[in-house]
């Protein structure tokens, strides 16, 4: 296997991160690999498991690489913190792809490192699967996030509530440039860095930026509509992150850090599955709101850089914050009309749109209908199979008043559009599976405290097609019992 490392951040950041070595683990045993992303990566003659155990367990780390932790704040449920750091994490270097797209290489639970403030820094094995089966399934969703490469077992226990097996994560992504590393250098006032790292982020991300007069402005705008776009896609299939820090918000525009994340069922807009989120900051109807609180935080780090003129940097980046309502509302108004199969509508039709589709919310909610469910199954009501679709609520005569407006809706979309190109834009975008909350943790269960893998191989392969219809898995499917959904709780993993 050869890996051609090119060390962009390592090489021209120096003091954005420290220098650090993974942990040896006693007995790595490749648990998990993901061939289809090792091609896209160019990761050709793959060797024997073993050694590629070695390899992603930290054990033998192949020529080129330069081991990092990187240094970052965060603010953590709106409380700022001004030195965060990865504490379990290491980004051993960076490759570029076949298309030549540069791309981090990072192992999670590597053990410890400067900023690991009292931590293991290791992980255990429930937690990184967990990582792998829901950014595979986001992955497959269309959805733009970090990918999971590999996960090994250390061989070792890792101890939490209790002792559970250890596993290290191999993880890529765009980049892991985060709000909290430009906030880090920001609340130290050491500004000639966030011009270096604004510097480095543009030539990266948005290089058609770097010779433009206002490109730290354009850089802010280009941070927020990426936002607005994956905010939207992740309220389109009922995604709750659960832990929106702006440590954990990336300028590439990935989702990334899948702790104690999880997908909605019975629609409701307050929905929290996070056990440490109390007050529901993060709750799934907050995420577009608390999206934007966050990239304020991003737009008062950019300030000395947008322009010389602090009231007209205000300004200017004001309008720029106040422009993600209407990009996110765009970018969510769009998704949501192909799921309800309104094509080819316009803005004349958005207030006609949007009450249609906020009184189906709210159908949903008063009558406790799964969020994927309802979706899929508006697909069969649009061709012409409403049974299926009405035993989904226990109130039909409402529904069936919706339905009616629904209709006209699409009967007064253009005559390009006939029926058969409807539904298949609704199948295209409403999933038939979703990583359902009570599989997920019968897959990690098994795999953690009885290293049977199968549930969690089989849940993964299902999750790669989710918008085809699969008999064979029809059990993953299908929601959980209201008895497990009320008193779901997730966990960080740390």
């Amino acid at each position: 296997m050869k890996l051609a490392f090119d060390n962009s951040y390592a090489e021209q950041l120096e003091g954005f991160y420290a220098a650090s070595e993974p942990v040896a683990v006693p007995s790595p045993q490749l648990l998990y690999f993901n061939h289809a992303l090792a091609e896209q990566m160019g990761l050709d003659s793959l060797p024997a498991d073993d050694k590629l155990a070695s390899i992603f367990s930290g054990n033998a780390l192949p020529a080129g690489t330069r081991p990092i932790a990187q240094v970052y704040a965060g603010h953590q449920f709106g409380q700022f913190n001004p030195q965060l750091g990865d504490g379990r994490a290491l980004i051993i270097g960076e490759i570029l792809d076949r298309q030549q797209q540069r791309i981090d290489i990072c192992l999670k639970g590597s053990g410890q490192t400067p900023f690991s403030r009292g931590g293991d820094g290791k992980a255990a094995l429930g937690p990184m699967l967990r990582e792998v089966l829901i950014a595979e399934a986001m992955y497959a969703l269309g959805i733009p996030t970090t990918r999971s490469l590999a996960v090994v077992g250390t061989g070792e226990k890792v101890f939490r509530d209790l002792p559970e097996p250890g596993a290290v994560l191999t993880r890529t992504a765009a980049s892991h440039i985060r709000i909290g590393t430009f906030a880090f250098f920001a609340a130290r006032e050491q500004y000639d860095k966030v011009k270096q790292l604004a510097d480095y982020c543009i030539a990266r991300h948005d290089p058609a930026l770097s010779d433009d007069n206002a490109k730290y402005l354009k850089f802010l705008q280009a941070c927020i509509e990426r936002q607005a776009q994956l905010i939207a896609q992740w309220m389109g299939v009922g995604f709750i992150h659960g832990v929106m820090n702006t440590d954990n918000m990336t300028i590439a525009g990935e989702t990334i850090d899948y702790g104690p994340c999880a997908f909605m069922e019975n629609y409701d807009s307050k929905t929290v599955f996070s056990s440490i989120d109390h007050q529901g900051r993060y709750a799934y109807g907050n995420q577009p709101a608390i999206a934007q609180w966050n990239l304020a935080r991003l737009a008062e780090t950019l300030l000395p850089l947008i322009d010389e003129d602090k009231d007209r940097s205000v300004e200017l980046a004001t309008e720029a914050l106040n422009a993600f309502a209407d990009q996110y509302q765009l970018a969510l108004r769009k998704i949501m009309r192909q799921k309800l199969g309104l094509l080819n509508r316009d803005e004349r039709h958005n207030n006609e749109d949007d009450a249609l589709l906020n009184d189906w919310l709210d159908l949903l909610e008063q009558q406790q209908v799964d969020f994927t469910l309802a979706f899929r199954a508006l697909c069969d009501a649009a061709n012409g199979q409403r049974a299926s679709f009405l035993n989904l609520f226990s109130d039909h005569s409402p529904v069936e008043q919706w339905l009616v407006r629904w209709e006209q809706c699409a009967q007064n979309q253009s005559n390009e559009v006939n029926n058969r190109d409807r539904v298949q834009a609704m199948l295209a975008i409403n999933p038939w599976i979703i990583p359902r909350n009570h599989k997920v943790e019968e897959a990690l269960r098994a795999a953690s405290d009885l290293n049977d893998f199968s549930l969690f191989e089989t849940l993964l392969v299902a999750l790669q097609k989710p918008f085809e219809e699969q008999p064979d898995f029809a059990a993953f499917a299908q929601p959980a019992n209201i008895a497990f959904t009320q008193s779901y709780k997730t966990f960080c993993g740390t």
